[in-house]
């Protein structure tokens, strides 16, 4: 029976090429709607009173354009 020594060369194991690290489709979609959802909760007018010329979701996409460097 042989020691193994801790400076033996041992491989490192390396990624193949042929690995696909890419996500799919709902692992950004589903964060992105649970974030536009929370944050239209959040804007909206809620139990305030709002004035009849509302714009509501027109509003926020108005204030997002803004805010965006576009």
């Amino acid at each position: 029976m042989t020691a193994r020594t801790h400076t033996g060369a041992r491989s490192v194991p390396t990624p193949s090429a042929g690995v696909d690290t890419r996500l799919p489709w709902w692992a950004l979609a589903l964060p992105v709607l649970a974030f536009v959802a929370l944050f239209l909760l959040i804007t909206g007018p809620g139990e305030a009173h709002a004035t009849a010329g509302d714009p509501g979701v027109g509003g926020f996409l108005e204030r997002l354009r803004q805010t965006l460097p576009l």
